[in-house]
């Protein structure tokens, strides 16, 4: 495992991830364009290794609607 990259644990989902990463569920998005070709997984067996992107900056801010 390198800094660029995350191995799983039993029953990890994309959301469990980006919060252990990046302390932010909402990003897993970037997680998932990273690694396409786990699209499909929910949950994670042990031992899967996942590309890990930098710290998406376009997400860092929090958009809210316009009458908050």
């Amino acid at each position: 495992m390198t800094a660029d990259t995350y191995i799983t644990m039993q029953n990890d989902a994309w959301d469990a991830i980006a919060y252990r990463l990046w302390g932010e569920e909402r990003l897993f998005v970037a997680l998932l364009k990273a690694n396409p070709e786990h699209l499909d997984t929910v949950l994670f067996p042990a031992g899967v290794e996942l590309r890990v992107p930098l710290k998406p900056e376009s997400a860092i801010k929090l958009e809210l609607p316009p009458w908050m």
